[in-house]
Formats: C-alpha cells, sequence, structure tokens
C-alpha cells in the first residue's frame, strides 16, 4: 500500500516495485479507480463473458487476468465504490475471480499495489471503505513524504527534468545553483508533479543558463506563502513577456520564433491572440 499527498510519484513507486522484482518480465496494469464510473469498473477488473450485458459481443479478460504472473496496480483505491471492494477482496485473498456472467472460477498470481491520497482509517470509521478490505490491503505500507518535507530531492529532480525536456524541446537550458536554491525554499504544494511542470515550461520558454531571476517572483520567500489566486496571472505575465523577446529576436518571423520557443505555429498564433501581443513589421 503506497500512501501519499497528489504528485509525489506514487506510480513512479509502484513501477520500481514491479521491475525490481522476480516479475519484472511480466505485465505491470495499471487502473485508476476514481476514473472509471462504477457501472463498469467490476468488468474492467474482472473481464466478462458474451453475452454477459448489451454489447458483450466477445468475452473480454480484465485487469486480473491480463497481470497474471506479473503486477496490478490498483491508483487510487481509497475512491472504490463499496459495491466492488468485496470482489477484490477476494480476489486478493483466495487468488481467484469470475468474470461477469461466467460460471469458471479462473485462478490468478499475481503483486497487487495500492495506491492512495485519501486516509483510509478514517474513511473505515465513516463507513466509506471495508474494514475487512482496509487490514487486508495495509500489511506492507509505503509512505511517500511531500516534497517539501524532502527538500534535498529538488537538486536531483530538477537536473532530471531538464534532461528529460532539454531533449524533448532540443533545447540547452542550465540552471544556476541560485536558481535551485529558490526552488527548494517553494513549498511544492503540488509536489513532483508540480515541479515536472514548472521545469517544462522553463525549457519551453527559456534558453541557455537560467538565474535566480529568471526564476518568477511568486517563488521567493519574501513574498511569503504563494497565493494560488494569483499564480495564473504571474505564468501569463511569464509567457507573454518570453513570445515578445522571441518574436523580437526573429524579427517578429513567426514560424522562426515559434521554433525557438519550442511550440507548433498554431500553438503561437493562439497565444499571440490571448494576450493580445501586437506584431511589429519591418
Amino acid at each position: 500500500m503506497i500512501t501519499g499527498e497528489s504528485g509525489t510519484g506514487k506510480s513512479l513507486i509502484a513501477k520500481a516495485i514491479h521491475f525490481a522484482s522476480v516479475r519484472k518480465s511480466k505485465p505491470i496494469i495499471t487502473i485508476n479507480c476514481s476514473a472509471i464510473p462504477e457501472s463498469l469498473l467490476e468488468a474492467e477488473l474482472s473481464g466478462y463473458e458474451k453475452g454477459a450485458f448489451t454489447g458483450a459481443y466477445a468475452p473480454k479478460k480484465g485487469k486480473f487476468e491480463l497481470a497474471n504472473g506479473g503486477t496490478l496496480f490498483l491508483d487510487e483505491i481509497g475512491d472504490m465504490p463499496l459495491s466492488i471492494q468485496p470482489k477484490v477482496l477476494r480476489a486478493i485473498q483466495d487468488k481467484e475471480i469470475e468474470r461477469l456472467g461466467g460460471e469458471k472460477t479462473i485462478k490468478v498470481d499475481l503483486r497487487i499495489i495500492r495506491a492512495t491520497n485519501k486516509n483510509l482509517a478514517e474513511m473505515v470509521e465513516k463507513g466509506e471503505f471495508r474494514e475487512d478490505l482496509f487490514y487486508r490491503i495495509s500489511g506492507f505500507p509505503i509512505h511517500i513524504p511531500p516534497l517539501r518535507e524532502r527538500k534535498e530531492d529538488i537538486p536531483l529532480l530538477v537536473e532530471h527534468f531538464l534532461r528529460i525536456f532539454n531533449q524533448r524541446y532540443k533545447k540547452n537550458v542550465r540552471i544556476s545553483w541560485r536558481a535551485t536554491e529558490k526552488l527548494m525554499e517553494y513549498p511544492w504544494y503540488g509536489n513532483v508533479r508540480e515541479l515536472e511542470n514548472f521545469i517544462e515550461r522553463l525549457v519551453i520558454l527559456r534558453d541557455g543558463l537560467l538565474t535566480e531571476k529568471d526564476i518568477p517572483e511568486y517563488f521567493h520567500p519574501e513574498h511569503g506563502k504563494v497565493s494560488f489566486k494569483h499564480l495564473p496571472s504571474f505564468v501569463e505575465a511569464t509567457e507573454r513577456e518570453e513570445i515578445i523577446k522571441a518574436l523580437e529576436k526573429t524579427g517578429y518571423v513567426k514560424s522562426r520564433a515559434a521554433k525557438l520557443l519550442g511550440l507548433t505555429l498554431r500553438q503561437l498564433d493562439y497565444r499571440i491572440k490571448k494576450y493580445n501581443i501586437e506584431l511589429k513589421k519591418f
């Protein structure tokens, strides 16, 4: 059971466990319990036989069968409907399932990794999660601390994401240590996912060495706790400024400016209209 705030990298930990195990040659199958309607979730997990319901024209394996021999990752298990939980408990406990509309018991051998950003113990007390399932899945808990509690990871993550996005956008963006220190002072309420998105935006909008002056002012501690209400305006102002710089640098040739920013011409046109940027002619 992997617990932690949203964006801490629970799915990455699940994959690391799978690929470091003896099951690594078998598949890892992921299902997000919050993304699939209750009426479809059981069929997705257990599969179904032909004629089990309207539209079931052929039998289909569920996630339990597809992950047989490997790993099934149940993401956001705290959002799993109560009606489905007994079937999951049986699959974990007895290592067997039945497809919808079927009578045959199918044995499965797999590791099940669960993840949630909710407090399942509190949900059990409120009757929102089955107690027997809670105790069955909580045997080996792994808690992922929020990024603000492991700030020593930030420089490594920044360099990692810079390598990824420099390669993706064919850039050569680097970052100074003072700029990295500013990032380490920020609370990162969106955790690793927020940091990843921020670095991607910097790579798209900048080039060369990033200094602390390139870090938006809402990252500076003297501004106090960031106000998320004003965050979009900061982001838009930064993006508008970089687009204007790129246009000026390329003599307002949009195709060249788009390439410099790592955008398509259509994406650049959209932003020019959005920010009401005047195109100068020479």
